[in-house]
């Protein structure tokens, strides 16, 4: 009697064939308005981490391009012309502002000087605390007799300063301005003073200092980094958003050159 075959069995046992692309699923007439079916390829954990190590690399070995490069347009270009006026951009105190405005005036650029002060939240007096701090660091920078201008801190602060600078200028009919201000935010300073203050005939020049991290060694610093990155984010929101917004009127400037009624 010829041995029984386990067919069933036996079959199983074989290795299964491909699916062809006729034995994949179909899908039906309504069914493939929202579904579809592809092959996806990705990358393996250990090429993802290899093209990490070679980026991370490459930034390293060419970090003296990219970092000179992006510290440059942060900058203000352009060397400080004879003025009328040096603006001492008070936003947060800073001794070298001060020594810097003291150079410039010695070297003839201008012989006013003056410097932003906040005012009191509940009056229009200018904060006296912010008045000592000025007078002293203009004290020890050897800058004589500057004037303080009293602005509110109000965001966009650099904008807010302009106008308020503008109507200064307007009232004491003057016609140029050296603006001194940390290296790294000038850029931005001197696109919102020229935005604000050139329709009403203001030259302005921008003298840049630079506290602690410079244009060739902020990438070796965490500190100088973590400016860099603000400052750059800072300039992109008052280029493309901040300066885009209709300005304030001009009338209140026209107005202090006419000497008219507010």
């Amino acid at each position: 009697m010829p041995p029984k075959r386990f067919g069933g069995f036996s079959r199983l046992l074989k290795p299964l064939a491909p699916l062809s692309q006729a034995d994949l699923p179909r899908h039906s007439t309504w069914q493939r308005h929202f579904f579809y079916s592809a092959e996806v390829v990705r990358l393996t954990w250990k090429i993802r981490l290899a093209l990490l190590v070679l980026i991370a690399l490459s930034l390293l070995i060419t970090r003296r391009f990219w970092s000179t490069a992006l510290s440059g347009s942060l900058t203000c270009t352009g060397q400080p012309r004879p003025s009328e006026l040096i603006l001492v951009e008070n936003f947060e105190p800073e001794y070298l502002l001060f020594e810097r405005a003291a150079a410039l005036r010695e070297e003839g650029f201008a012989a006013r000087v003056l410097v932003p002060i906040q005012i009191s939240q509940a009056s229009r007096a200018a904060n006296t605390a912010s008045v000592e701090t000025a007078k002293l660091l203009a004290q020890l920078a050897h800058l004589r007799g500057p004037e303080f201008l009293p602005i509110r801190a109000a965001e966009p602060i650099n904008l807010n300063t302009a106008y308020e600078l503008r109507d200064f200028l307007a009232k004491e009919h003057l016609k140029s301005v050296v603006v001194v201000t940390s290296g790294f935010r000038s850029k931005r300073a001197s696109l919102v003073y020229e935005a604000v203050l050139a329709r009403s005939g203001v030259a302005v020049s921008c003298v840049p200092v630079f506290v602690g991290a410079g244009p060739h060694n902020w990438s070796q610093s965490w500190h100088g980094i973590e400016e860099v990155t603000q400052q750059f984010f800072k300039l992109q929101f008052y280029r493309f958003y901040v300066l885009m917004k209709p300005r304030r009127s001009t009338r209140r400037a026209e107005c202090a050159q006419e000497d008219c009624e507010s």
